[in-house]
């Protein structure tokens, strides 16, 4: 579906400086492409981070995975995206996304109003549309899953993260792509990327405490959100992934970063 060459992201998390600078040092020797933060970090604000990253790295990008658009005005998130991607040297790029039903609650702290996921998804539409707007801007990536996210992403997005489940099935995956297929006019400028929360056979302690769901049963099921195997399985799976999908952009979590590196390593330039 595409022919665009393979990106690799690692999304990391850091409860002090030495261990987020260290991982960004990791990832940048190890081939990726993107060192990526979620919103919020357990030490803070995604951008503060992101900032110390770029200060320790010469060629690794950087980015939000996702930012929470409600969690911030408009006007000051394209200053803080403009003036990330200027000062980095074009190094930055804005993932934004609508939010999970539990981020309320740091809405709150945040003095913002959160809303509904109905009413998540229109703001998010106009911040996108302004931000499209704005001179010398950063790439931006959405994440969406549901319809009309995908509609919002198809109209605004650079790169769509496609949101699934953890246990989405290749036929449920397959499906989300196809919808967006239909409504997007303009595939050929947008990359698509697939993020895999568990890497290998071995047990994934994270994704347990997150989802709720061992890694194991995930692979009995068929969920996309996988990869085990060897490392060439791996790469196979993904070039396969890319020609049904169009999936050219990876993402993994920060537990894998090594686990990985060596499947980078076959697909670097391909």
């Amino acid at each position: 579906m595409t022919e665009r060459p393979f990106r690799f992201g690692i999304v990391g998390t850091a409860i002090d400086l030495a261990g987020w600078t260290g991982l960004a040092r990791r990832a940048e020797d190890a081939g990726y492409d993107v060192l990526l933060s979620p919103d919020p970090q357990p030490a803070g604000d995604p951008f503060t981070l992101l900032s110390a990253a770029a200060a320790v790295t010469t060629t690794l990008h950087m980015g939000t995975f996702v930012a929470v658009e409600r969690f911030r005005n408009r006007e000051l998130l394209a200053w803080q995206a403009s003036s990330l991607h200027g000062f980095t040297g074009g190094r930055f790029e804005l993932g934004l996304g609508s939010g999970r039903p539990d981020l309320e609650g740091h809405a709150a702290k945040l003095g913002v109003s959160y809303g509904t996921r109905a009413e998540r998804v229109a703001h998010l539409a106009d911040t996108l549309t302004y931000l499209r707007e704005q001179p010398d801007r950063p790439p931006l990536l959405v994440a969406a899953g549901g319809p009309k996210a995908l509609e919002v992403a198809a109209r605004t997005a650079d790169i769509l993260a496609l949101a699934w489940l953890p246990g989405t099935t290749e036929p449920e995956a397959k499906a989300v792509v196809d919808h967006f297929r239909r409504v997007c006019d303009r595939l050929d400028e947008i990359e698509l990327s697939l993020n895999i929360m568990a890497v290998g056979d071995g047990p994934a302690p994270w994704l347990e405490r997150f989802a709720g769901v061992t890694a194991e049963e995930l692979v009995r099921r068929g969920a996309v959100t996988v990869l085990p195997g060897t490392h060439q399985e791996q790469a196979d799976t993904l070039l396969r992934r890319r020609d049904e999908y169009g999936t050219s952009y990876i993402t993994v979590n920060g537990s894998f970063v090594d686990e990985f590196a060596p499947v980078i390593e076959l697909l670097k330039g391909r």
